[in-house]
């Protein structure tokens, strides 16, 4: 599931004051002044859901923001994020606790029967966000299976025969996840297991939800209350392929550019040295970099073409073009990179066209981008 935001613009105090608490504990990686923050939110007052929700979540989300505009390396995002992980674990354990010298279970005589499986799909790290869901459920006596990150769905399948769960939900945070997603989708679904899919991959409004066969939430309080609701299971005999939803597929132009990936990656990087000079200076790091970002505009563009939706490569573009900017990369770069992507699809009318509208808005992007510090 997407990583919640807090409830209300207009936060109490008490919570600004706990999230900027959390926010140095967690900043300057000391995960068990981290986890007082927790613990001390909760003993003085504050709802377990709401430490999870509005005050662990919201700080997540900073940590992303901070990456993204360079102002935290790599290795400090991951070193946050675990410690975010523990706090969760630690404050888990605390309520876990005290339900037991109270004497209860915790679990509601509503939902005490419902089982649920939480997973990331098939090549998605990103966990936190579906561990968060996880753990509201327990709050509200659910029992849950959280399978974590990267579960290839032959093995979630294999689960979810094995526990009879009532629902599943599914998390996948990069929008060139959306194929597998489907598969996974339809996997579940055949089985006779009615879906619940979140995370920033289905679109900030979940759009491409419904598409590929699930309900949708935008955050773990909404995905809550929507399991509460209860999901309608599916009749696998009624379960669609693809191609069935998905006409535009009927072309091969998804297809054939995925079988071609590697080469139109390792072309794109090759041919790129002729208009980016400084290429043939770069270090093996930065060549790394460089062919990482190429494979995931072809990644991009595949999966742009099997949702039949060109504003989801246009976003992408628009994005990579802030990340470079935010580490001092020209990001009039990615032109070059379009255009011999493009040259190399010419025959292909559908990706052609989503081409020439990234071109049309990186054009627009830069030029309202702020001027950098040595041409103000």
């Amino acid at each position: 599931m997407t990583t919640p935001s807090s409830s209300s613009s207009g936060a109490a105090p008490e919570l600004d004051a706990v999230r900027a608490r959390l926010w140095d504990a967690v900043s300057e990686g000391d995960e068990y002044a981290a986890a007082q923050v927790a613990f001390n939110a909760l003993d003085d007052g504050l709802a377990a859901e709401t430490v999870l929700l509005d005050t662990i979540a919201p700080v997540q989300q900073r940590i992303g923001a901070e990456w993204a505009a360079n102002r935290i390396t790599v290795a400090q995002e991951h070193a946050a994020t675990a410690i975010n992980d523990h706090v969760m674990a630690a404050l888990a354990l605390r309520i876990a606790g005290r339900r037991d010298l109270g004497g209860r279970s915790g679990r509601s005589g509503r939902t005490a029967e419902r089982r649920l499986t939480i997973a990331c799909v098939s090549g998605e790290w990103h966990a936190l966000p579906a561990r968060l869901l996880a753990e509201v459920l327990k709050l509200r006596g659910w029992q849950v299976d959280f399978l974590g990150a990267h579960v290839p769905t032959p093995h979630l399948i294999a689960h979810l025969h094995r526990t009879g769960a009532d629902a599943v939900a599914l998390s996948a945070s990069l929008a060139d996840r959306l194929p597998t997603v489907h598969t996974t989708i339809n996997a579940c679904r055949s089985a006779g297991v009615p879906v619940l899919a979140g995370g920033a991959a289905l679109g900030h409004d979940g759009r491409y939800a419904p598409p590929l066969g699930a309900v949708w939430a935008d955050d773990a309080r909404a995905a809550a209350d929507r399991l509460e609701e209860g999901l309608t299971r599916p009749d696998p005999a009624a379960v669609r392929q693809p191609v069935d939803d998905l006409a535009h597929l009927d072309d091969q132009e998804y297809t054939l550019i995925t079988k071609a990936t590697v080469h139109l990656v390792q072309h794109t990087l090759g041919a790129l040295e002729d208009h980016v000079p400084a290429m043939k200076t770069y270090t093996e790091r930065q060549r790394q970099y460089t062919a990482e970002d190429v494979a995931h505009i072809v990644n991009f563009l595949a999966t742009t073409l099997y949702v039949d939706d060109d504003t989801l490569f246009t976003d992408f573009i628009r994005w990579t073009a802030d990340i470079l900017a935010a580490r001092d990369v020209p990001p009039d770069c990615l032109f070059p990179a379009l255009n011999i992507i493009g040259g190399q699809l010419k025959d292909f009318p559908r990706a052609t066209a989503v081409l020439n509208r990234a071109h049309e808005a990186l054009a627009s992007h830069i030029d309202s981008m702020p001027p950098s510090p040595e041409g103000a």
